[in-house]
């Protein structure tokens, strides 16, 4: 049968893949940063307080206080690219774009903020992607990111009359490829350093205690990744001692520990003259890595009694990183491209 003249186009047979990571607001301003905290923390997968509970304190408190305070955090960061998080993950789906060449159409998003999932999702769709492979930037698995990123997948594809076949990259904390890359990276970076540290402190984003006694699995993945990555590190440092905390606490509930900030003071407090900070949980630099720790991690360290301290940069769009995330998206890739 032929198809009437004025049927509209219809592209297929391309394969997508969709960069996920958390989020970050439009500018440095205040307002700005008060649209993203209001999405960012309405997530149920982030507060999961009761919202008639939660949303009076987020809406009569929390983004009457934060955005200004939060604002002046991420205008010590901000690039003329804009958002260093945004940035860098734009740089990686351009990298990893290159890398698979015209078979595979790379596109990114943001879970919180623009580009949004949905938009960019069904821009891949338009251009002929009926096969789509989302990839959070999550290497440890939390609810809070991993399942939040697939709740706005999921939104998307209701609201479909043709879904494309779905994929997704899982978490790759102990993955030998994830494991290479950070040991070779932070290797490099560590054996540069204008000083030889005592201490590595591996710094992973905090989360609520009650979430690991309610079965997510982050805390224990963020632990193989730490002693995966010690084991990798000691025949090349094998004085350097690697300690694993967890950063970014909020409200008064308990957090995991042992929590980062404290970690810095004690150990200057207790004589670790010569320190270290590296993030692997993060695929990309952000506001937490540049400015909580680079910042002020530096700053509560060298008041406490440190000398020399420097934050690691995470893997970015450097070739050891997108080697591996190459691997990782080729392998997920099996049988569709």
């Amino acid at each position: 049968m032929t198809a009437p003249p004025d049927h509209p186009r219809v592209l297929l047979g391309k394969v997508g893949v969709l960069l996920v990571n958390l989020g970050t607001p439009q500018e440095a301003s205040p307002a700005a940063v008060r649209r993203y905290l209001a999405e960012f923390l309405s997530d149920r997968r982030v507060v999961e307080i009761p919202p008639l509970v939660w949303q009076p304190i987020l809406r009569g408190v929390i983004l009457r206080v934060r955005p200004r305070k939060s604002a002046h955090a991420y205008s010590q960061v901000w690039t003329a690219e804009g958002s260093p998080l945004a940035a860098i993950t734009a740089r990686q789906a351009r990298a990893l774009r290159e890398r698979m060449g015209d078979g595979v159409l790379v596109d990114w998003a943001m879970r919180y903020g623009k580009p949004a999932i949905a938009e960019r999702f069904q821009a891949l769709q338009a251009q002929g992607c009926d096969r789509i492979l989302v990839a959070p930037l999550y290497p440890q698995y939390s609810a809070a990111t991993n399942a939040s990123v697939m709740d706005a997948v999921c939104r998307t594809m209701g609201s479909l009359r043709w879904q494309p076949a779905l994929r997704t990259l899982p978490p790759y904390y102990d993955d030998p490829a994830y494991i290479a890359a950070l040991a070779q990276d932070l290797g490099a970076q560590i054996a540069g350093l204008s000083f030889v540290p005592e201490v590595l402190l591996l710094s992973f984003h905090g989360m609520p205690e009650r979430t690991l006694h309610l079965g997510d699995p982050y805390h224990c993945q963020c632990r193989k990744t730490a002693r995966l990555l010690g084991e990798a590190l000691a025949p090349r440092f094998p004085s350097l001692r690697i300690d694993t905390t967890f950063q970014s606490r909020f409200g008064r509930a308990k957090w995991l520990e042992p929590a980062t900030d404290a970690t810095i003071a004690a150990e200057a407090r207790g004589g670790t003259r010569r320190m270290v900070v590296a993030a692997p949980g993060f695929a990309a630099d952000c506001l937490e890595t540049l400015e909580e720790l680079a910042i002020r991690g530096r700053d509560t360290f060298l008041e406490a009694g440190g000398q020399d301290f420097a934050t690691l940069a995470c893997l970015n769009d450097r070739e050891p990183g997108m080697a591996m995330l190459e691997h990782l998206i080729r392998r997920e890739l099996g049988g569709w491209a």
